[in-house]
């Protein structure tokens, strides 16, 4: 493995892991599970002690801890979150929580982190702690910072600096930084729902700044129970790569658990990589 394994093996196939000085853009429509993607990678790289570095911008570090614990443990997410626990779940939840505590996941939940605070806080717990990968829900979020804009720029002229910035980071720091992104509503318009790299929200500069781009795509969201061959694509989520600088293009499909919001590597040990 050339880069940090996702704990996916599936996914391992087909980007070789996280790459250092590489910036990915993960990208989905709401419900998709980007968030779920992140948080199932980040959990399996800490317990294999690669420390991580998560900004939520969304939500906060209680709510992002909540949803790790109903990964690690097995307990029903909606269960979690609403402290509906009976005794043994409750004595699981702790026992889970102090494993978890264990763990080199470092979480900032800054509401509208600015890119430049972003680079130094990176810099900093890089130095500190050896952050190995950063993870930032999600990009759409970010501002400059008022002292940065100008009155005339429009939005996307601010991402696009945003986006210089994060290929910066992971430059200037050696290590691979994940940036969520929204995808523009132009795919519920069409009849095939899977991705293309134009539906990026403010795309120009995102694609050309990405070392990788993916798109998560779960086609039981959208009512689809068979794929193009017939196969039965229920639970099933495609982890789509559509541009990768320093390899191919392609498609992994993993298997979704919705009760725990979490991807794990399909059932059969053959990992199939599909054309993109």
């Amino acid at each position: 493995m050339s880069g940090v394994s996702t704990g996916l093996q599936c996914v391992d196939r087909l980007i070789g892991g996280h790459q250092k000085t590489d910036l990915m853009y993960m990208a989905g429509r709401p419900g998709m599970g980007k968030t779920a993607m992140a948080i199932s990678e980040m959990l399996n790289m800490a317990q294999r002690g690669v420390p991580v570095l998560f900004f939520s911008l969304e939500m906060s570090s209680a709510q992002v801890i909540l949803r790790m614990i109903s990964m690690l443990s097995g307990l029903d997410g909606q269960k979690v979150m609403k402290y509906r626990l009976d005794t043994d779940e409750l004595r699981l939840f702790q026992h889970t929580k102090d494993r978890l505590n264990k763990m080199p996941i470092y979480i900032d939940d800054t509401a509208g982190v600015s890119i430049f605070d972003l680079r130094t806080r990176v810099k900093s717990m890089v130095e500190k702690h050896k952050i190995g990968i950063v993870f930032i829900d999600y990009v759409q979020l970010m501002t400059l910072g008022s002292q940065f804009r100008n009155k005339g720029q429009n939005r996307e002229q601010e991402i696009s600096m945003i986006s210089r910035n994060l290929k910066l980071v992971a430059k200037e720091c050696d290590i691979p930084v994940v940036a969520l992104s929204q995808l523009s509503r132009g795919v519920e318009a069409r009849a095939t729902k899977r991705p293309m790299l134009s539906d990026l929200r403010e795309s120009g500069s995102l694609e050309q700044d990405a070392d990788v781009v993916v798109f998560l795509f779960r086609p039981d969201y959208y009512g689809i129970t068979r794929d193009e061959g017939g196969n039965d694509v229920t639970g099933l989520g495609e982890y789509i790569v559509a541009k990768q600088r320093n390899g191919s293009t392609g498609i992994a499909r993993m298997r979704f658990r919705a009760e725990v919001m979490q991807y794990i590597d399909p059932h059969h040990t053959q990992t199939e990589i599909l054309p993109f």
